[in-house]
């Protein structure tokens, strides 16, 4: 079973607001113009493998894969242009690639990916903030473009900077 939960925005697209299911592999509809994926959505789903997301979608929330310990890889929306911050807090991606149009990692949005070992970003990525990548203890292969700049904290835990 998966249901999900819609709200039309000021610019006629839609955000899923909500997710109620119990799948392996869940789909999200591309039968409406989704842009957004809101804060929480797959929050603690541990049942989750793989998630299907419409290239139409821009903005990915913060904590949308929080705690997806049995979801090692994904595809992102090719259109996507924005993490909200700590989207993938705690999941269990191997691999992540970000598409042409991100441009900021922002702090916390792979912090504990523990099981992250590629990351590959795009050449338009500039910026990757403080504790971007803080806890991914795992990180062997880290690929960007000669203009991006790399928080020195990136990959430090915040507790570690304090002090």
């Amino acid at each position: 079973m998966q249901e999900f939960t819609y709200r039309l925005l000021e610019d006629g697209t839609f955000a899923v607001m909500g997710y109620r299911g119990d799948e392996e592999h869940v789909v999200i509809p591309a039968d409406r113009n989704i842009t957004v994926i809101y804060d929480c959505l797959f929050r603690d789903h541990k049942e989750i493998r793989s998630v299907s997301i419409p290239d139409t979608v821009t903005d990915l929330g913060e904590f949308v894969f929080d705690g997806l310990t049995g979801m090692s890889h994904l595809k992102l929306p090719r259109d996507l242009v924005h993490l909200w911050g700590k989207t993938f807090i705690r999941c269990g991606l191997e691999e992540i690639v970000l598409p042409e149009h991100v441009t900021t990692i922002p702090p916390f949005a792979f912090k504990d990916c523990i099981r992250l070992k590629k990351v590959v970003l795009n050449d338009s990525l500039l910026r990757v903030q403080a504790w971007a990548f803080a806890g991914c203890v795992n990180i062997r292969e880290f690929i960007h473009g000669s203009n991006t700049w790399i928080s020195p904290e990136a990959f430090m835990s915040k507790e570690l900077n304090q002090g």
